[in-house]
């Protein structure tokens, strides 16, 4: 199998609200598994799993210390996503500009 084709999807990763939560618990300081699991109402298990979709999507990458992994953010592949939601935020930008422009001119022929 091609390995392209394996890859998760990096988008379907980072939708699901857990994978979420874990990006922003890990962004702050490297965890393990466990210190993660700590903050959800979730088994060890399912936090076990939602670490793997992550770890394969390189959104989180493992250091291994002792017997410990420890999980922290990708910043590389965050800033990924950020370039790719960039092009959107360009033009919800110019179209809210011109939102303004449209209700200050309205707002002006009220007077």
């Amino acid at each position: 199998m091609i390995e392209s084709q394996t890859k998760r999807d990096i988008f379907q990763a980072i939708a699901d609200p857990t994978r979420r939560a874990i990006i922003a618990l890990v962004a702050l300081q490297a965890m393990t598994p466990n210190a993660i699991a700590e903050n959800f109402n979730i088994t060890r298990q399912a936090v076990s799993k939602h670490l793997r979709v992550l770890a394969e999507c390189q959104l989180v990458k493992q250091k291994f210390q002792g017997r410990e992994i420890y999980y922290s953010l990708e910043l590389e592949k965050m800033k990924e996503i950020d370039q790719w939601l960039s092009q959107y935020r360009k033009m919800w930008e110019v179209r809210f500009n011109q939102l303004d422009n449209v209700l200050a001119t309205i707002k002006k022929q009220k007077k």
